[in-house]
């Protein structure tokens, strides 16, 4: 490879022919994820870069100085973003109905009916889910998952996302809890929304998104694993939830919508500021972006 000018080359390669590379393209001959084509001879010489993204990513949290890839791809990125909105608006029209209420609903008493008061094996079979939501428990969840961020993914970026966004979701949790004032067994339980189901669903949808970004599914495999991985995760600690009576089924359902709403958003607020540090813009796209080296 050759430079434009001396002053350019310690500042950028640039390629001895038009090359161009496509965006997806499994790799680029730059470390970092991007390359400056140069133009045409004959013409005003420029350089345009090029990001190759969800394949090498953007950042300099990966190992050996590349870049590591983001915890949000872009496959499954603006369907998670109608879904979160979605379920935001879930929580809110359950915080509007059920502000102050002490008691079950309808569909509350007739879930209720089936499910609460199980007796063993399925009681301690809800006990063991129900301790994974206890501060003991979550706490090996989360040191397990950052542990694997660090060592399997050798990723600091996944790492910070899936402490922030445990952190921001049970925190939303616990706010919503005070300011709805839905109450179980007494004026000191807050129930709504279930924040045990907020933090598992949560953590498993961590797990389920930097999965689909190093399988590098597509945009409909992608989407599903996350809402699968979503609904088993919300479904399991929901039903220990009301099967030892600790919440009602609406509460359960609010504590899953709320980690819907707050992880995608934590995704894309890590991979925002994990590419400021490096001079890129937001999402990691450069296109447009040029530079004169000379006539």
């Amino acid at each position: 490879m050759t430079s434009h000018t001396a002053q350019g080359s310690a500042e950028r390669p640039s390629c001895v022919t038009p090359v161009r590379f496509p965006v997806g393209a499994a790799e680029c001959p730059v470390s970092g994820g991007s390359c400056w084509l140069g133009w045409p001879p004959g013409t005003r010489r420029g350089a345009l870069v090029t990001e190759v993204e969800d394949h090498v990513g953007v950042g300099s949290d990966g190992p050996g100085g590349r870049s590591a890839p983001p915890v949000l791809s872009s496959a499954p990125r603006g369907w998670l973003g109608v879904v979160a909105v979605l379920a935001a608006l879930g929580v809110v029209v359950g915080a509007v109905l059920f502000a102050g209420d002490s008691e079950p609903g309808a569909v509350d008493a007739r879930i209720s009916a089936v499910v609460d008061g199980v007796g063993p094996p399925w009681r301690r079979i809800a006990l063991a889910v129900d301790f994974l939501g206890e501060p003991v428990g979550a706490a090996a969840l989360v040191v397990t998952v950052v542990a694997g961020c660090l060592l399997l993914l050798r990723s600091p970026r996944a790492a910070v996302f899936a402490v922030a966004s445990v952190g921001v979701t049970v925190g939303a949790g616990t706010l919503l809890k005070s300011l709805v004032g839905r109450t179980i067994h007494g004026d000191g339980n807050l129930s709504y929304p279930s924040g045990h189901t907020a933090f598992l669903t949560a953590l498993a949808l961590v797990v389920a998104l930097l999965a689909a970004g190093r399988l590098r599914l597509g945009r409909a495999a992608g989407l599903s694993l996350v809402l699968a991985v979503a609904l088993v995760a919300g479904a399991a600690m929901g039903w220990a939830q009301v099967a030892l009576g600790a919440h009602y089924p609406t509460d359960v359902l609010g504590g899953w919508c709320t980690a819907l709403a707050v992880t995608p958003a934590t995704a894309w607020l890590v991979d925002r500021a994990a590419d400021r540090p490096d001079g890129r813009p937001e999402n990691g796209r450069m296109a447009g972006r040029t530079a004169d080296a000379g006539p």
